[in-house]
């Protein structure tokens, strides 16, 4: 079983920033391609970005040009920098791993934006 835990959400303003981080194990997260996805209240979880285990990044066209996602390989960490926050972007934002073919998910944390 593969666990990652999501940390950094909280409330701020609209404008504001926040940086997400999701930790997981070792043994796998090098090798896996890592993702952030959120769901708003009310709405179906939606992909937000990945970064491959070659580094390579793709961004939901939503955030495009406001989030950044990086990884470092000696941490175990994935991290979502999230700059210019719309009240648009309150959801639950959940760390996802795809490693040997599987699906992992942390439990999420909660990102609220006040306008």
């Amino acid at each position: 079983q593969v666990q990652l835990v999501e940390s950094g959400g909280g409330l701020v303003q609209a404008g504001g920033s926040l940086r997400l981080s999701c930790a997981a194990p070792g043994s796998v997260f090098s090798r896996s391609n890592m993702g952030w996805y959120r769901q708003a209240p009310g709405k179906q979880r939606e992909w937000v970005a990945t970064i491959t285990s070659g580094r390579n990044t793709m961004y939901a066209y939503s955030v495009r040009g406001r989030f950044t996602i990086s990884r470092d390989n000696a941490k175990n960490t994935a991290a979502l920098q999230m700059n210019s926050l719309s009240p648009d972007d309150t959801a639950v934002y959940y760390c996802n791993a795809i490693y040997n073919g599987m699906n992992y998910w942390g439990k999420g944390t909660l990102v609220t934006i006040s306008s």
